[in-house]
This record gives structure tokens, sequence and C-alpha cells, in this order.
């Protein structure tokens, strides 16, 4: 399921997740149209995306989620994100996530809905092991 290019970033989107109380799992179709919105973007930022999908991310009661990844980057994960209305602010922050260095931006700086639907930034792997080696030094 992962797109085919070679990126420095990835997102992902869970599969798995369901609307409430119905059978429909947005996950596929939320992955077409943000493959789709990138390519149309026509943007060198955007092309360093790849997009594919996970059988899950622990975001059930938030459906649909969503990660952005970047090497040496926090990861974001944004929850109740609707594959009809959140396109566009997907690929804002997804331009915006490859020019922070470390990935750290305010939910004010978010586009749109990802101002409020941020379910959680995990700091860069790479960073959080610095810190506890300090620690256990």
């Amino acid at each position: 399921m992962a797109h085919s290019k070679k990126s420095n970033h990835r997102i992902t989107v869970c599969v798995s997740c369901r609307h409430k109380n119905t059978d429909c799992r947005p996950g596929y179709e939320l992955i077409e149209q943000l493959r789709k919105a990138i390519d149309a973007a026509g943007d060198a930022v955007c092309e360093d995306f790849s997009v594919s999908g996970v059988a899950c991310m622990a975001g059930c009661s938030r459906p649909c989620t969503v990660a952005f990844h970047g090497s040496k980057k926090a990861t974001y994960l944004f929850g109740d994100i609707d594959p009809n209305e959140d396109i566009d602010d997907l690929v804002a922050f997804a331009n915006q996530y490859a020019r922070l260095q470390d990935g750290w931006c305010s939910s004010t700086d978010r586009p749109g809905k990802l101002r409020h639907s941020t379910l959680a930034r995990v700091p860069a792997a790479m960073i959080a092991n610095e810190e506890m080696e300090q620690v256990l030094q």
C-alpha cells in the first residue's frame, strides 16, 4: 500500500478507523484523495512526501487518524480527519512540516482544523535518545 516514490517525509493514514456507528472506513479514500492533491499541488515540497496506510494507530475514538513523520523530526498524529473536508489543510501542513527543521510548531500555527485535531506530537526518536543518554551519564 506504500506509495512507490522515495521521500524524506511520510504521511500515514489509518485504514481501520470507522465513522462512528457505521462500517464506513474512510482511510482508503483519504489516501487516494491525499495522493491526488499532493500530485496536483506540483510543489517540490509536497513531492517529498510518500502517503501510505497502516492497519491501526490507536486513534479509534477520533477517526480517521493521520500521522506526519520526517527524519529527525517530531511526529504528529491528527484525528477526526474527513477525506471530503480536510485535504487542503493536510496539504498545507505538509508544506509547513517539510520546512520545519525539527518538526515543532504550535497549534496556532497549524492550518485550519489541524489546530484542534492534534492527538499527539511525539519528539523525534533521535532527540529522545540523546536526552536519555544525558540523563544516564
